[in-house]
């Protein structure tokens, strides 16, 4: 048998990623995106694998697109309908464009032309048509006008980008000037589009709208949406519910309260009702999803009122229309709930690690899920029978490789409450030896971190190099429910920072850890709480801090892609009380920051814009601290390209090796990695 060895970033992108599945009508089949990475071209080529749920190997459904995604099967479950970039017939797709290819394989075939391209798309019942959303002009008519306008665009000499638009940009990009999302019909037979919000004021979500802010009745009449119907849209906006007909485009609002945000509408099997979640905005920015259900001729009410869990979709209906599937996080682990509508209850339909996707087609159930020991399967469920993988494409690459122990524990943190903390341990770990700490603090900070395999900040890997890994799902972590996670607002940096110092207390009592060697990573809110620690915890406590894409002075945050969110979260804008923003900004206590940082930061980062980490860094030098700075002029809030990525692994490890990490034999029974 052949030695097995620890983790690393290299392993780490051998590694295929399976995407959310898409069943045919009768279940027996699942299609899902398989990326790969290469390190020596640098990028990603994704395509198309097509398994079977009742048995047999995975095969391969396309081969010569380098991005094909959004695989569904079409209602007849005869073809199979994607989005890509490819050329066809002398011609290149310069925008991404809808393409066609027979269940049984066969070759690919793009389906019309869309100048405006595709960014996501829903099948009709009748698998004759689709529904897509497109960027448009929304003062032009018709596709020809469209199509010449944006040739006169690309043509243009001048790049300067005018608006007077609130919501302007998202994530890593702008959004394309004068251009709002509109849904779209198309012919399939024929390729014809027709745009189904031509003449309105009525537009999808500006932040990257998909297939789950719309769906089709099943009698294919009717198309229901999440719009904002505020003049002035911002990305805190609150959406309602509105059904476009697909014959003569006439919008009908269906469910819209001022003091609600509403999404991801699913009809029922008979088209009768439409399910959704529903967040109460106007009596907290905080609030849960909560599950919703609209009736025809009856209104909308909230469901799960009374079960404090967030639910995230996509929803899926089951056969008889009894019960809505839908994940909600529970202590550090995503699950998959199944609602009983009549009940009101929910009741656990697959367990956690953290499940990803899922789709149910005639009582066939097909989920992907990843967990902190590995990453990505894709499981089918019967009823009446065991969970049964049905792919292995990491099987060969993770039997090779070593993981150290995983411990979910917790600690006495502020206010008295139990504090979840995952720890990860280093391959071969003995406790008749001592070795570095290393906390990682999550981002969000509305989000939590556990049972789930991560490609960016994977703590196998960091374990891997010979350290214990502890990772807090502080006060402010999601799936703790809603009083847990509202505690710290207006109040950031307090409770955070008592729960990350508990258990770094708590495990300084660990005879196995060197307290000469305990640092502290985090990155974006987690970003935050490292410069946060830098002048609020005594000096020498942690050897060395990383800030990845931290924020540092909230009123320069402003320049960010989230600004309308400030507020909320911080109590007041920042000139009706600049000292209240000040006292929660790690830039005011520069004074008391002496721990030597590592600070990363990407140029096309909007959500947390990179002179954030600029700053921090030029502080740090101003006072003489001993600092280090990694800057990608490619990359966002996240490091994504391969090549990259392992440059952010190499001085992320030098970085604490510097500072007598976990490379370094300190003395008798230490450990050396």
């Amino acid at each position: 048998m052949a030695r097995k060895k620890p983790i690393s970033v290299d392993d780490l992108w051998q590694l295929e990623r399976l995407g959310s599945p898409s069943l045919s009508p009768d279940g027996a089949q699942a299609v899902c995106t398989l990326s790969r990475y290469s390190m020596a071209e640098n990028k990603a080529s994704t395509s198309l694998c097509l398994l079977s749920t009742l048995g047999g190997q995975p095969r391969a459904l396309t081969h010569c697109g380098d991005k094909d995604t959004q695989p569904a099967f079409s209602p007849q479950g005869d073809r199979i309908g994607f989005t890509a970039r490819r050329e066809q017939q002398g011609r290149k797709d310069e925008e991404t464009q809808f393409y066609v290819i027979g269940a049984d394989g066969g070759e690919a075939q793009r389906v019309g032309e869309v100048a405006t391209g595709i960014d996501a798309f829903r099948w009709c019942p009748d698998g004759r048509r689709i529904v897509f959303v497109s960027w448009v002009w929304p003062e032009l008519k018709g596709v020809k006008a469209q199509a010449k306008a944006l040739r006169e665009h690309k043509a243009r000499l001048a790049t300067g980008y005018v608006t007077d638009q609130a919501f302007y940009r998202y994530w890593d990009h702008f959004v394309p000037m004068g251009r709002v999302p509109h849904l779209h019909v198309m012919d399939i037979a024929t390729g014809r589009v027709r745009d189904l919000f031509e003449g309105s004021d009525v537009e999808l979500s500006r932040g990257e709208p998909d297939a789950q802010c719309f769906d089709i009745s099943p009698d294919g009449r009717k198309a229901v949406f999440a719009c904002d119907p505020a003049v002035r849209k911002r990305s805190d906006g609150r959406f309602a519910l509105a059904e476009v007909d697909l014959r003569n485009g006439r919008i009908t609002p269906i469910a819209h309260d001022a003091d609600w945000d509403f999404g991801s509408p699913r009809y029922s099997p008979d088209g009768s009702s439409v399910a959704f979640v529903a967040s109460h905005q106007g009596l907290k920015h905080t609030m849960p999803n909560q599950l919703a259900l609209w009736v025809r001729g009856d209104g909308h009410q909230v469901l799960s009122a009374e079960w404090d869990r967030s639910v995230h979709g996509p929803l899926l209906w089951d056969d008889e229309g009894r019960s809505v599937l839908l994940a909600a996080e529970e202590r550090g682990r995503r699950h998959l709930w199944r609602f009983d509508l009549a009940t009101r209850q929910a009741e656990l339909a697959v367990r956690g690690g953290w499940v990803q996707g899922w789709d149910l087609r005639a009582g066939t159930l097909v989920t992907l899920a990843d967990a902190a020991d590995h990453p990505g399967r894709l499981h089918v469920h019967r009823p009446g029978q065991a969970p049964r993988r049905i792919e292995h494409v990491n099987d060969r690459v993770m039997a090779g490789l070593r993981l150290g122990r995983v411990e979910e524990t917790s600690v006495r943190g502020a206010l008295g409450d139990p504090v979840q903390v995952w720890l990860f341990y280093p391959p071969g770990f003995d406790e008749g030896k001592q070795y570095p700490l290393l906390q990682v603090i999550h981002g969000g900070p509305h989000t939590s971190v556990g049972d789930n395999w991560h490609y960016r900040w994977n703590h196998p890997v960091f374990a891997a190099q010979g350290q214990v890994v502890a990772v807090v799902n502080y006060h402010g972590s999601s799936g703790f429910g809603h009083a847990f996670l509202d505690s710290i607002t207006h109040r950031w940096g307090e409770l955070e920072l008592q729960d990350i110092e508990a258990a770094t207390t708590v495990l300084l009592r660990k005879p196995w850890v060197d307290r000469s060697r305990v640092y502290a990573a985090g990155g974006s809110y987690g970003g935050f709480m490292v410069a946060w620690m830098n002048g609020h915890v005594k000096p020498g406590r942690y050897a060395a801090y990383l800030c990845h894409a931290g924020c540092f002075d909230w009123t320069a945050m402003f320049a960010d892609d989230a600004w309308a969110w400030h507020a909320k979260e911080l109590g007041t804008w920042y000139w009706d009380d600049p000292a209240r923003v000040q006292a929660r900004s790690a830039h005011a206590f520069a004074g008391q920051m002496h721990t030597p940082t590592l600070v990363v930061h990407g140029a096309l980062d909007y959500r947390v814009p990179d002179a954030q980490g600029l700053a921090y860094y030029n502080t740090l030098q101003a006072r003489g601290i001993e600092t280090r700075l990694l800057w990608f002029p490619d990359e966002n809030h996240w490091v994504l390209k391969p090549r990259n990525s392992q440059l952010w692994y190499t001085e992320f490890f030098a970085w604490l090796r510097k500072f007598g990490g976990p490379a370094r034999r300190s003395g008798r029974g230490q450990v050396r990695s």
